[in-house]
């Protein structure tokens, strides 16, 4: 297998990588909107819990309503509490694939550097060896033509 192959090759592998990374990210990126959208939904239902209880208080309430009413509000502090962690922690996760995809792009960036840099010299020196064929060519014209009129 020649180098430029395997070079070849290795990119495929490091853009392969790289798009998993992509595909990783943007799912970590999703789970952490719906973590979020929980999040909000359970404030604004402890918010609206904690107008109903306001109210309450104000038409009088007995004491036992008012036991379950504190309990059901701790109950829901304590999910808020949850899903605020679960938020954090999914924000690392995205973080964590973010990094992952970058390491993947700057290895493919170094495989596409290293192939252009290839394809660069291949180049110089083809256009190298078509000098000399053409330098070869009028030397060897004028060459002739040299000993054509020598004669």
């Amino acid at each position: 297998m020649s180098a430029s192959s395997q070079l070849a090759m290795l990119s495929d592998l490091a853009r392969d990588a790289r798009d998993q990374a992509g595909q990783m990210l943007a799912g970590e990126r999703q789970s952490e909107r719906q973590v979020a959208a929980q999040l909000e939904s359970l404030n604004r239902y402890r918010l609206e819990y904690a107008e109903r209880l306001q109210q309450a208080m104000r038409d009088g309430i007995d004491p036992a309503s008012m036991h379950n009413y504190q309990q059901f509000l701790a109950s829901l502090d304590a999910a808020l509490q949850r899903a605020r962690e679960a938020l954090n922690a999914q924000q690392r996760r995205v973080q964590q694939s973010q990094q992952q995809w970058q390491q993947e792009q700057k290895r493919l960036s170094a495989f596409d550097t290293l192939a252009s840099r290839r394809e660069a010299e291949h180049q110089r020196q083809e256009s190298r060896r078509e000098q000399r064929t053409s330098d070869e060519m009028a030397a060897g014209r004028l060459l002739r033509q040299r000993t054509e009129h020598a004669q």
